[in-house]
């Protein structure tokens, strides 16, 4: 059953109407229903039968209607656009081409971006090949990412952010003859860094209060980024001595 809230924030058709013709004049509300027919927008239904919208479905409205309006874009192309935005990809751009993966989830230098320790990794989902394409590897690459445990599919099927940066750095790896065999030792580290944090943000998690899970997930982003600077800078100065001989 909704919660109180969720009633709260639901829209009658008519509602949605009023609040995108300020913006789209001649929107009308067969328009709306044809829409939804197209399957461009699903709303939910009262017991009685009666649509009611989100504010998500309202936004995706909006985006229809405006690529309508400004880039003359048909439906079926409109719903590909939403399909990628629901997987966490960017739309294809005015040139063409398949989603793009945002560009924020990897930083200049190689690194993971700050923000993407606060993200969520299962914000984007891309298929097989999608990862192989992004990543620029071959599917036996992929495959052997997989039996070593570096990358590993969703439960619910695709590839997250986590495993194209994972993918892509590999890659980027096997051009100084790495193979991901070579590569199991990072798996184990993380894993042993892993079980670390989680000792430190267990605590907090089980603390009652709206504010509880914030301040775990802070603090692991925290950690999680201290431990990225302390495992480069080890690594760094383990190599001086190698590289002064």
């Amino acid at each position: 059953m909704p919660s109180p809230a969720t009633n709260r924030q639901a829209l009658s058709i008519g509602e949605v109407l009023s609040q995108l013709r300020a913006d789209f004049p001649d929107v009308t509300i067969s328009k709306i229903r044809f829409l939804e027919s197209e399957g461009l927008v699903e709303p939910q239904r009262s017991a009685s039968g009666y649509r009611k919208f989100t504010r998500d479905d309202v936004g995706r409205l909006r985006y229809v209607l405006a690529a309508q309006r400004d880039q003359y874009l048909p439906l079926r192309v409109i719903k590909q656009h939403l399909e990628a935005l629901d997987r966490g990809l960017e739309p294809p751009g005015p040139s063409g081409g398949g989603p793009r993966v945002p560009s924020a989830l990897m930083s200049v230098d190689g690194l993971p971006g700050p923000e993407t320790f606060g993200r969520d990794a299962g914000d984007v989902r891309l298929s097989r090949e999608e990862l192989i394409d992004e990543a620029g590897i071959t599917a036996q690459q992929l495959t052997a990412l997989e039996e070593y445990g570096l990358v590993s599919p969703r439960s619910g099927g695709g590839y997250d952010a986590d495993a194209l940066m994972v993918a892509k750095t590999v890659a980027d790896m096997a051009r100084f003859g790495i193979e991901p065999r070579h590569l199991r030792a990072f798996r184990s580290a993380a894993d042993r860094e892993v079980g670390l944090v989680e000792q430190v943000v267990t605590p907090l998690v089980r603390q009652r209060g709206p504010e509880a899970r914030g301040r775990a997930e802070e603090t692991a982003k925290e950690i999680a980024a201290l431990s990225v600077r302390l495992h480069a800078t080890l690594v760094k100065a383990g190599l001086r001595p190698v590289l002064h001989r």
